[in-house]
């Protein structure tokens, strides 16, 4: 059992850079596989980047691939998402998810989500 809460988003000039943290409170949060999904107006969840519970292995959607990096700081129980090089087309809600299923790219295989974080990258 987790509980997930994404802070950081906002607004931002193509080319900038923003940095999405996901803390999380729960008994076991090393031993949950991370990721994180976006979701545009109108469309469905989807699958930005997932973090390993050692931080070992890392994997990402091939939109953000060289742009965004997914960290974890399991003594802190956060997960981080650093997005450099923004695209308007990365406007979305960002969440943050936990899944016990592996290093999974579905949004239906992941058990517990944060409420989500605004990012707006203007043009």
């Amino acid at each position: 059992q987790v509980q997930l809460v994404e802070s950081g988003g906002g607004l931002v000039q193509a080319g900038g850079s923003l940095r999405l943290s996901c803390a999380a409170s729960g008994r076991r949060f090393s031993s949950y596989v991370m990721g994180w999904f976006r979701q545009a107006p109108g469309k469905m969840r989807e699958f930005v980047g997932v973090i390993s519970w050692n931080g070992g292995s890392t994997y990402y959607a091939d939109s953000v691939k060289g742009r965004f990096t997914i960290s974890r700081d399991n003594a802190k129980n956060t997960v981080d998402l650093q997005m450099n090089s923004l695209k308007p087309e990365d406007t979305a809600v960002y969440y943050c998810g936990a899944t016990t299923r592996g290093l999974v790219s579905s949004r239906l295989e992941y058990d517990y989500w944060g409420q989500g974080t605004q990012v707006t990258v203007s043009s």
